[in-house]
């Protein structure tokens, strides 16, 4: 059985770095017309609640995303980041944190492609159920198994 759930970890100082270096890929990506997959093989949940009882535990965004969320003096790379973390978060409250597949779906044109996979029984469906909602994209999200 697997034990890692990011959810007690989703918006700390490393998904910062982490998600601000996949969408600087991602737009380097778009530079050529030519339509990409993008493939996430832990895609996790999708979507995190910052209040949610996991976060609250560690509290690990605090020093991530929270640090940064309202400011305004940020280097021009880490706009595209940001514009996903925003289109989650309406008003200035933030209350979601986006993992890789919704930064990524944030960003991809229409003619690009998603593939995500998820191992976790309890994030798998949780995942399914945040790309059933999007239309536009075309997306596949298949469950991995451990055999």
């Amino acid at each position: 059985m697997l034990s890692y759930r990011h959810s007690f970890h989703a918006g700390n100082h490393a998904d910062v770095l982490k998600h601000t270096v996949q969408s600087l890929i991602i737009e380097s990506l778009k530079e050529k017309e030519k339509p990409f997959l993008y493939l996430d093989t832990h895609a996790g949940a999708g979507r995190y609640q910052l209040s949610g009882e996991h976060a609250e535990r560690t509290g690990e965004y605090l020093e991530g995303i929270a640090k940064i969320w309202q400011r305004e003096d940020l280097p021009a790379d880490l706009a595209p980041y940001m514009s996903a973390i925003k289109a989650l978060n309406h008003g200035e409250q933030l209350r979601y944190y986006p993992g890789s597949p919704l930064i990524a779906r944030h960003l991809l044109r229409e003619y690009d492609k998603i593939s995500l996979t998820e191992l976790h029984p309890s994030d798998y469906p949780m995942l399914r159920k945040e790309f059933a909602k999007m239309s536009g994209l075309k997306f596949s999200v298949p469950m991995a198994t451990n055999s």
